[in-house]
């Protein structure tokens, strides 16, 4: 296995409550209140082309809105399908400069990457003004098409990674560890708060499958592992390589998605912040450039 590199489930799409728009020719995220599936193919004009699998659940979706996908986990292990972690990321680049749990970070230095504490992003000096976010990435399966593709959905807001992180831990417990196998599916929900001057948010939660409860959805989940260990499938074993993969890497970015955080989430003309810490991120632009001299 190549060293170096973050080996993570194949994409087949992005699930995303919003889109990019173009203003005055600067292209800016804009919220929605609905998902839209979209597929990795992306035209100049037309922005991200939907998959088809958006129109097919869009079709019995009420007022064409689609707010619930049903889904399921790829791996039995929560924290293998979402990913969350504070990130400070290259506002031009897109790559991460450093990634931390609130506890330690990694964080790219003049002297390479060193392991420092992460106080999180309100007591950071590093990473204040909003520079550094919780960044979270959920891959799931979508339809049947591939056993081991999936769809990711990207997000930096608190109330979808919270929510999600909570819900598959719980799912993961209450099925005796058999999360890749219970019936679930994504749902779109939303609320004000005095922070959105009491204006709807929309997040993002994974609830048992529509018309199932609970018990249902848990005798579901072992019958469905039953007869795929019978089928000689080894979800362990999955699990285990899945894992070894995210480990492979010192961050989990790929070439294709630096652009992608960027436009949806780290928009400066969005982000008052970004200006006021320029510096910030010239500093360790400077920094990197230093290193790679260095190492010729």
């Amino acid at each position: 296995m190549i060293k170096g590199l973050a080996i993570t489930p194949p994409v087949l799409g992005r699930i995303s409550i919003g889109r990019v728009v173009e203003k005055n020719g600067i292209r800016l995220p804009q919220k929605d209140d609905q998902f839209t599936i979209t597929s990795q193919i992306q035209e100049k004009d037309a922005g991200w082309l939907p998959h088809p699998m958006d129109e097919e659940l869009r079709k019995n979706a009420p007022n064409g809105k689609l707010r619930t996908i049903p889904v399921r986990m790829l791996f039995n292990d929560a924290d293998l399908n979402l990913r969350a972690e504070y990130t400070m990321f290259d506002r031009k680049s897109g790559r991460p400069l450093c990634v931390g749990n609130g506890d330690t970070c990694k964080r790219l230095t003049q002297s390479g990457v060193q392991s420092l504490p992460c106080p999180g992003p309100t007591l950071c000096e590093f990473g204040k003004g909003g520079l550094c976010k919780p960044y979270g990435r959920l891959n799931v399966k979508v339809g049947d098409d591939d056993d081991l593709g999936t769809f990711i959905f990207r997000t930096t807001g608190y109330n979808s990674i919270r929510t999600l992180a909570a819900r598959l831990s719980y799912y993961q417990a209450v099925s005796g560890g058999l999360l890749a196998y219970m019936p679930l599916e994504l749902k779109l929900r939303g609320k004000s708060t005095a922070q959105s001057h009491r204006t709807p948010i929309y997040y993002v939660d994974l609830v048992i499958k529509e018309n199932l409860s609970l018990q249902e959805a848990v005798a579901e989940a072992g019958a469905n592992a039953r007869q795929v260990r019978e089928q000689g499938v080894d979800q362990a074993a999955l699990d285990a390589t899945a894992a070894k993969g995210f480990g492979n890497a010192l961050f989990e970015y790929d070439e294709d998605e630096v652009s992608q955080v960027v436009e949806e989430f780290y928009s400066a003309a969005t982000d008052e912040n970004v200006l006021d810490n320029s510096s910030v991120v010239s500093k360790m632009r400077k920094d990197l450039n230093f290193t790679k001299s260095a190492s010729g």
